[in-house]
């Protein structure tokens, strides 16, 4: 039972992990080389791209255009990001100007001999094998590949998530140590009661039939 206990644990709090990783926003210093418009069908990887325009038609459809964003990381490697609104839905960005964003990094494209950089806030990741792609939420220029990105939003998030944990357990442990523990002892000690008193009554019975064997 405490391996079932502490895998049920693990599962839990490294789903939370997971979806908070996923979700929480994050920033690349980048330089944008193409911007693009793709036709793309979806699969088993659906869950991970957002939707149509907000305004659109927004019936699920198996393939539909996707705006995208080519990359290059100061360190050289290549990073592909999605651009798709969120609108009203998951994860709660709001994002409704697509549009516009796309022109704001296609207004930024540049080259490896005069580049551009910018810091790129997203989410999400990015997997190969899977055909995922972090989705651009917004961009703002920087003078150089050497800004320091502090991210401040998701400390804050963290300490408040963390601290109403912290407090939600600490209430919860003061409940089961006034109200669920009392309750469980006294079942316990009612178990043990009357498996004394069986015990009791087995011997008493076990008595009878010696002394009726005896006669």
């Amino acid at each position: 039972m405490r391996y079932i206990k502490w895998a049920i644990i693990f599962l839990f709090w490294g789903t939370i992990a997971a979806v908070l990783n996923y979700t929480l926003p994050q920033q690349d210093v980048v330089r944008v080389v193409k911007t693009e418009v793709r036709r793309v069908d979806f699969g088993e990887n659906s869950i991970f791209w957002a939707q149509q325009d907000t305004g659109q038609e927004t019936a699920q459809a198996v393939n539909r255009d996707v705006r995208f964003v080519e990359t290059f990381r100061p360190n050289g490697k290549p990073r592909v990001y999605r651009n798709e609104d969120t609108g009203w839905g998951w994860p709660p960005y709001f994002k409704l100007d697509s549009s516009n964003l796309q022109a704001e990094l296609t207004n930024l494209v540049s080259t490896a001999d005069n580049p551009k950089w910018v810091v790129l806030r997203h989410y999400g990741w990015r997997n190969q094998l899977m055909s995922i792609f972090p989705n651009v939420v917004s961009v703002r220029p920087v003078d150089s590949p050497d800004v320091r990105l502090i991210p401040w939003f998701n400390i804050i998030f963290l300490t408040m998530f963390f601290a109403i944990i912290w407090a939600i357990w600490v209430r919860w442990r003061r409940f089961r140590e006034a109200r669920v523990d009392p309750v469980l002892e006294n079942m316990e000690d009612g178990l043990y009661a009357a498996g004394d008193a069986i015990e009791e009554k087995s011997s008493r019975f076990k008595k009878w039939l010696d002394s009726w064997k005896s006669k």
